[in-house]
């Protein structure tokens, strides 16, 4: 089977997608479909514009994210996720890992707003990830900005799943029924600080992420890299008012491999350079079991990724706990020391 890309790929931009051509007539939706198919097939990321998310919206999450990193220490630390069994709250620069190694960059994890669920006998563990956000009593807005955030993007990000299953000839509103009110997406703010000053760049190390769909507003400081059909990883020039929008390992479980998860990594800013990111990641809900997708691709699918230190489970919340006792070891050894403990 040939490749949709009808031109040798290039590594200069991601591929650009406008999401606002769903509206334009039949003509500009079909066009709108090949380039989607194309870019999760071939690539597993692209640029996302047309999404409707005005800068307004945009301007009030970044402010209130400034104005939190500018918070003195203690405020911050005041909310570190060490002390939440559920991973929400600060990160402290240096203390999150991938891949095993430090990642310098410090951040505010946030999901949906929900009760602490400690799972009883017999539950799966992932339930010891929906639990309460931890928040800055000096800086209201944030709470504000950042639960907005999270419904906005959830519901660009459902349309765009909905454009692409039908891009790739699936039914739209297949995984509909796994998303909806108990839904687990994931936001977060992140700063990278500059260059570690001890000859390492890893603003975070390279992984795939483990849910469906991640849409990132990037600044104009750039190091978001992207592993490319070349084998190398490059560069991802910001552009103003697009999301970055990759396809997590939920989708390559989903498709057998015919939708892409990609790897990619972030290269810490040079000296005292700050740059600031926010992730959302759309997930569905944590005892959601991922169902194979019917389309008339299947055929042609590879088969999803075999990396043995990277199993990957249909029930979501396997998925997004094998990455947080990962990323999180001292959130980890507080309150999940029987997790770790092998059978």
């Amino acid at each position: 089977m040939t490749s949709l890309s009808a031109t040798t790929p290039s590594y200069d931009q991601l591929p650009i997608i406008d999401l606002s051509a769903a509206d334009r007539g039949p003509q500009a939706r079909a066009l709108l479909h090949a380039q989607l198919h194309s870019a999760a097939h071939d690539v597993g990321f692209f640029q996302l514009v047309g999404h409707g998310v005005t800068r307004a919206e945009t301007d009030a999450l970044l402010t209130a994210m400034r104005a939190f990193f500018a918070l003195p220490e203690a405020d911050r630390l005041a909310l570190d996720n060490v002390g939440s069994p559920h991973f929400r709250g600060y990160t402290r620069t240096g203390d999150e890992r991938t891949g095993g190694s430090r990642d310098w960059r410090d951040q505010l994890d946030i999901g949906a707003e929900r009760p602490a669920r400690a799972p009883g006998p017999g539950e799966p563990p992932y339930w010891w990830l929906q639990g309460p956000n931890q928040w800055p009593a000096a800086l209201p807005e944030l709470r504000t900005a950042a639960l907005a955030w999270i419904d906005r993007l959830s519901a660009v990000a459902q349309r765009l799943l909905r454009e692409l299953l039908t891009a790739i000839g699936a039914p739209a509103g297949f995984y509909d029924p796994i998303f909806g009110a108990h839904a687990h997406p994931h936001l977060k703010l992140v700063r990278y600080p500059g260059s570690a000053g001890d000859g390492t760049d890893q603003g975070v190390g390279a992984h795939k992420d483990y849910g469906f769909l991640t849409l990132l507003l990037q600044d104009t400081v750039g190091g978001l890299q992207v592993l490319r059909e070349d084998g190398r990883f490059h560069d991802v020039p910001p552009i103003e008012g697009a999301f970055v929008v990759n396809l997590g390992e939920l989708l390559e479980v989903a498709t057998n491999g015919y939708l892409l998860a990609t790897n990619h990594r972030v290269v810490s800013p040079p000296g005292a350079t700050e740059r600031f990111s926010v992730p959302f990641f759309y997930n569905p809900r944590l005892d959601a079991r991922i169902e194979p997708l019917p389309f008339p691709h299947a055929s042609d699918a590879p088969g999803v990724t075999d990396d043995p230190t990277n199993p990957l489970y249909a029930e979501y919340g396997y998925n997004e706990l094998k990455g947080k006792l990962r990323a999180h070891p001292l959130v980890a050894e507080r309150h999940h020391t029987r997790l770790l403990t092998p059978a």
